[in-house]
């Protein structure tokens, strides 16, 4: 008996140094990934919080706490209430259309049996491209004067608008800009999403009489592209979020303040104003926004996905 509790006790030690072993291994191996995770995200985001709560300049000397308070300025700050809002209705535009559009696009490239590759390569070129570059070719197509949109519309006898000058038009003509932009990043996802629904579901559905194209779509195709809708919609909106580029090239957040959105405030304050303490305390309410969005896409529509 003795010698068997003794083999029983030294199993399990051996079992414990075992698991020691592998827990320490498997540290040593994803110590790199952990390291660079605290180095670029973590880091830079405490960085961010603590800078918030103080009143630091960039360029001059000294660092104040002073908690709170760029977060209580933030609340009376009429241009932050303002990129605010129009970030919310650019978000509210782009988000659907891209990703109704991305959907669209990608049933009718896997539905044609020819020219695939070259109809996903057109598509595709939006978001292969510079969008500065492109930004100066829409700012072109825009123009009031010139724009060949403006002059298609005085064929129909339309007079057109200062598309990028009117304070009415301009973030809807940013939206369609980035939907642009957008649908075929979305379309590219579909599709993949697409190519992996078993064919056999096609055949069963129609066996059991789904035989018209909206049957078969409702009961097997949208019901099977779940994940990958949810994946498509996030990640849609957090692109809308950051919205900077088109801002910054085609209107610097004018006209009257009309397409200020978030990013570009954050940038004036911090590195045209080098308002660093304040810039930061937007941040972290930009950050902020973009978690509860994501937690209330993945409570909200996580539940209705069918996971294959």
């Amino acid at each position: 008996m003795a010698d068997l509790a003794l083999d029983d006790g030294t199993a399990r030690r051996a079992a414990r140094a075992a698991a020691r072993a592998e827990g320490f291994a498997a540290w040593r191996l994803s110590a790199p990934a952990v390291l660079l995770l605290a180095m670029l995200i973590l880091a830079p985001t405490l960085a961010v919080v603590g800078f918030s709560l103080s009143d630091y300049e960039l360029g001059y000397d000294g660092i104040r706490f002073i908690g709170l308070d760029n977060y209580a300025e933030l609340l009376g700050d009429r241009t932050f209430l303002i990129s605010l809002k129009n970030t919310a209705i650019y978000t509210a535009i782009v988000t659907p259309a891209s990703v109704l559009l991305g959907l669209g696009v990608a049933l009718l490239i896997e539905a044609e049996t020819r020219g695939r590759a070259l109809f996903r390569t057109v598509y595709f070129l939006p978001v292969a491209s510079l969008l500065v570059a492109m930004a100066t070719v829409w700012q072109y197509l825009l123009h009031p004067s010139i724009g060949p949109v403006n002059e298609m519309l005085r064929l129909f006898g339309i007079p057109g608008p200062n598309w990028l000058g009117d304070s009415k038009t301009v973030l809807l003509s940013l939206a369609l800009i980035g939907v642009w932009q957008s649908v075929g990043f979305n379309m590219v996802l579909f599709l993949a999403g697409l190519t992996a629904i078993p064919r056999e579901l096609y055949a069963a559905a129609e066996i059991d009489g789904a035989a018209g194209a909206w049957e078969r779509f409702r009961l097997v195709t949208w019901p099977m592209l779940g994940p990958t809708t949810l994946f498509v919609i996030t990640i849609s909106v957090v692109n809308a979020v950051k919205v900077f580029e088109t801002v910054g090239t085609l209107t610097q957040g004018g006209p009257n303040k009309a397409s200020e959105v978030l990013l570009w405030t954050i940038y004036q304050e911090g590195f045209v104003y080098l308002r660093v303490g304040y810039a930061s305390a937007m941040t972290v309410v930009f950050l902020a926004v973009l978690v509860v969005l994501m937690l209330l896409q993945y409570r909200v529509l996580d539940r209705r996905v069918h996971y294959a």
